[in-house]
């Protein structure tokens, strides 16, 4: 099995950090003699995402915040939901196993498998467990926010992965009352029905949803559905104390049409691997079910406890290679944080103690042949193994109000990573069975430069575990002839390194007559990065994760929205965000100095839009990517790309029913949305990327009551 090696990156330039102007207003006096009228002052309430914006500015590092409220287009998974954002790549294969990435986390990662690079959260309480990061459960209409902190900046959260953090937030009864109706269609036969129901009841609020989703997909052979329900209830039992119930329940199924070369996505994307043909690859998820509660207390004015714990059962069918997998996974997963407000040499000061334990129940397989294969029967058993894993970190951090502009952040979390592995049968003794400790220290600062401008930075270690089963499903200990069915099936794991990376970020946010902008950069030495290669295709799908040598990951992420003019006639205004990524390794004594392949150097999408007072609006966007490596040689490239989209919709005064119509990718652009990475290609073209979609239209309407 090829080990995957790495080098040395010379260092990041000096970024020039954006100098934002400060506007200062002056007042007139009134003549001391006469009456004083003060003008009208208008009180509202800050929405839920303003004051998620102004808790980011508590971090020293950079994030997002994604108001779901104000979505005016398709939302039909990850791909959209999370568009738009600096710093983010999320990449749709035609279904919602989207390949979410940031600061080149998972880059090792195909799409529609278990995520990895980045801890995921639902209303605060973990998803991501020790085997990565399911999707079915992140439907896009049930959601509130989004609330995105990379790198290393997740750390409060017990988040210590190179990517970061994403929690998404769900719609309550007190955001979402009464009933909501919504209809999503357009080509290649989607379709999306939504119906929520949500109010409070004196201490009490509710919000229960149902979605289903229907699709055909691009290529041949990518069709799919799903559907799911959930609910959550909150009650104040008394002002200091407050718990929420959440409950989601989720199926899905899709073919998976493959991979293809660049020359086939050239001229015929909507082409679907013969490999995958042949063998009729789907993945079914009959049902995932997710049950939580978070529970606050606050013990007085200046501490609060809260307390979270999730059970997750999610099996999977997979019907993707000769074999079948059926795989049960159960989860339980727990978060407990104590935050207090305190005074430290003689200065404001919170501290904050957490812990978070991601744990597995269950983690089993069984594997039987799905077609007749050397003179046995299809369903023919053969293996049947465990991938357990523990994922515990206690994270301690404070907070100090050094004067009115400067804060320091520090931290410190440790680690704790257990693993139990083993094909239990056929019956073998050789189980990897152990555990590790790592650390990870966390240095911080915001600067309020201004009342509009705040410059922060942060020097922070993170920490990712491979996941157990990387340990057996890409090892090369097999079963040797003579073992029937099982012959030629891995027999035994192989051990793999956590994870680790010292980062270096600085950054700068605020508000100018430019509009609200970031600037960051970041400069990351990576240690054992865990990159996989796919070392044979389908039909007999092999796919090898090892330990890297030295790596590094550098970029600079930038946002700007801008109101570029605004009247009595309505408002023009511009959102953009770019990203710039340099991974590649450090000194590899086979690949030198290469870059990591899987994702685009330059990433940028833009939208200009017009809003009318009455409601009406309209908009024109694009998206540019810059072209990728897909081998780790870097003897070949997938093409660069560049789409545009337009949308037109109406908002009815008092928000009561919205409807929206959009196009998107117009030009029909031909181009690669997502590369799984080879090993060395010898600058072949091998079927190594799926196709993004072609041009499509869609609409959509809905309703409130």
């Amino acid at each position: 099995m090829p080990v995957l090696r790495s080098l040395y990156c010379p260092p990041l330039s000096p970024l020039p950090l954006a100098l934002c102007l400060a506007l200062t207003a002056t007042a007139q006096a009134a003549p001391a003699d006469a009456p004083t009228t003060l003008d009208a002052v208008k009180v509202t309430a800050a929405s839920d995402a303003d004051q998620a914006r102004a808790a980011l500015k508590r971090i020293p590092g950079a994030g997002n915040v994604i108001d779901l409220a104000q979505a005016d287009g398709r939302l039909a998974g990850t791909a959209d939901v999370l568009a738009y954002q600096p710093g983010i790549s999320a990449q749709s294969p035609g279904n919602e196993g989207t390949k979410v990435s940031i600061r080149g986390s998972g880059i090792n990662r195909g799409p529609g498998a278990h995520a990895s690079g980045i801890s995921v959260s639902l209303d605060g309480l973990p998803l991501t467990g020790p085997g990565g990061t399911p999707y079915e459960l992140l439907e896009p209409l049930w959601l509130r926010r989004v609330d995105v902190l990379r790198g290393a900046n997740g750390f409060e959260r017990g988040a210590l992965a190179l990517g970061g953090a994403i929690n998404y937030v769900s719609r309550s009864g007190r955001d979402s009352a009464g009933l909501e109706l919504q209809y999503e269609a357009g080509s290649r036969g989607y379709q999306k029905r939504s119906l929520g129901y949500g109010g409070v009841a004196g201490t009490v609020d509710y919000y229960l949803a149902y979605t289903d989703t229907e699709f055909d997909g691009y290529q041949q052979h990518a069709a799919g559905d799903g559907k799911g329900a959930m609910a959550n209830v909150g009650w104040q039992i008394n002002p200091q104390l407050e718990t929420r119930f959440f409950l989601r329940y989720r199926e899905t199924n899709h073919e998976t049409p493959g991979r293809l070369t660049r020359e086939q996505i050239r001229k015929d994307p909507r082409a679907a691997n013969p490999a995958n043909l042949a063998i009729d690859a789907r993945r079914p998820q009959p049902g995932s079910t997710w049950l939580g509660n978070m529970t606050t207390l606050q013990i007085d004015a200046d501490s609060s406890l809260q307390a979270g714990l999730v059970y997750h059962h999610y099996p999977m069918d997979l019907n993707e290679s000769l074999y079948r997998q059926q795989l049960d996974y159960t989860n339980l997963n727990a978060t407990l944080d104590y935050r207090r407000a305190h005074a430290l040499f003689g200065r404001d000061s919170v501290t904050t103690v957490g812990l978070r334990v991601t744990h597995d129940l269950d983690a089993d397989v069984r594997e039987t042949l799905r077609f007749p294969s050397n003179g046995y029967p299809a369903g023919t058993h053969t293996r049947d193994f465990s991938h357990h894993g523990t994922n515990s970190s206690l994270h301690v951090s404070n907070e100090l109000a050094v004067n009115d502009r400067l804060r320091v952040q520090t931290g410190l979390a440790l680690i704790n990573t257990r693993k139990d592995v083993q094909v239990t049968w056929p019956s073998t003794p050789e189980r990897l069975k152990g555990s590790d400790w790592d650390y990870a220290p966390r240095l911080g600062f915001t600067w309020q430069q201004t009342a509009a401008t705040q410059w922060f930075g942060n020097l922070s270690r993170s920490v990712e575990p491979a996941h157990p089963w990387s340990m057996i499903w890409g090892s090369n200990r097999y079963f040797a002839p003579g073992n029937g069915a099982s012959s030629g099936r891995q027999r035994a794991p192989v051990d793999l390194q956590n994870q680790t990376a010292t980062t270096l970020e600085l950054g700068a946010r605020g508000e100018s007559m430019l509009g609200r902008w970031e600037l960051t950069g970041y400069y990351a030495q990576v240690r054992h990065e865990l990159l996989s290669v796919e070392v044979a295709p389908v039909p007999n799908l092999f796919v090898a994760e090892n330990n890297a040598s030295p790596t590094v990951h550098r970029g600079i992420e930038a946002g700007l929205d801008s109101t570029l003019w605004e009247g009595g006639d309505g408002r023009l205004s511009l959102r953009q965000a770019y990203t710039f990524s340099d991974f590649r390794y450090r000194h590899d004594a086979r690949f030198g100095d290469n870059r990591l392949p899987g994702l685009p150097r330059h990433y940028y999408q833009g939208e200009l839009r017009f809003d009318h007072p009455g409601g009406f609006y309209a908009a024109l966007n694009t998206e540019y990517a810059s072209s990728m490596f897909v081998d780790y040689a870097n003897s070949f490239r997938a093409d660069s790309h560049l789409i545009f989209g337009t949308r037109v919709g109406f908002d009815a005064p008092g928000g009561r029913w919205q409807a929206w119509v959009e196009m998107r990718n117009i030009g029909d652009k031909h181009y690669a949305a997502t590369v799984t990475p080879g090993y060395d290609d010898a600058g072949k073209d091998v079927a190594r990327s799926t196709p993004g979609d072609g041009r499509g239209v869609y609409g959509g309407v809905r309703w409130r009551f």
